[in-house]
């Protein structure tokens, strides 16, 4: 699924600029607060749907290769989230809509969970 067509389905706006938003290609999600099971769990072109908003949540991306971060209920990251996001080149993306609802919106939409090892 492209991540303009995710943004669409969860009523997303774009915290930083995704100029390949079109292009670029989510395979599946998965959605934690716990950046261990984010470790764990991840696949490769990930979509990471959380409520946390640190830094952290950036350099877990990274390590776990996610491709894009959607924040739920409406939060905001801070400066240093969105500027570290920015230098690794992870989109963000914030939605009014809760984690479970994110969650079922878009696998009805067509996107899978990571897989579960």
């Amino acid at each position: 699924m492209k991540l303009k067509e995710i943004a669409k389905v969860l009523d997303a706006h774009f915290i930083t600029e995704a100029m390949d938003a079109d292009d670029l290609d989510i395979s599946s999600a998965c959605s934690t607060d716990l950046m261990s099971v984010v470790l764990y769990y991840h696949s490769m072109n990930c979509l990471l749907i959380t409520g946390l908003t640190q830094p952290s949540v950036i350099r877990t991306a990274e390590i776990a290769c996610i491709k894009c971060i959607v924040f739920v209920q409406g939060k905001n990251p801070n400066l240093q989230t969105i500027e570290l996001a920015k230098e690794k080149g992870i989109p963000l993306l914030s939605t009014p809509h809760s984690m479970y609802s994110v969650s079922g919106r878009l696998f009805q939409a067509g996107l899978p969970s990571s897989p579960e090892k």
